[in-house]
């Protein structure tokens, strides 16, 4: 299983901090798109995602016990 963290609005319109996925030989554009089937107000087109606390690309492979954050972009002054 892998936990995934949602950062911003993201955890706002999920209503979680976290969620426990088998995302386990995936990639990172299949857990989004798994992501977006069962969270369908999500958007996670401008997202920044990391596996382990390090950025990822959409072609990352998920490993068992990986865990996956979604960062939305922040803006501020």
């Amino acid at each position: 299983m892998n936990k995934i963290l949602f950062f911003a609005h993201l955890r706002d319109t999920v209503g979680e901090e976290s969620i426990m996925m088998d995302a386990k030989g995936k990639t990172i554009a299949d857990l989004k798109q798994m992501v977006l089937e069962k969270y369908q107000t999500v958007s996670l087109e401008n997202v920044m995602t990391a596996i382990d606390e390090e950025f990822a690309s959409d072609e990352d492979i998920i490993h068992e016990g990986n865990e996956i954050a979604f960062i939305p972009p922040v803006s501020g002054g």
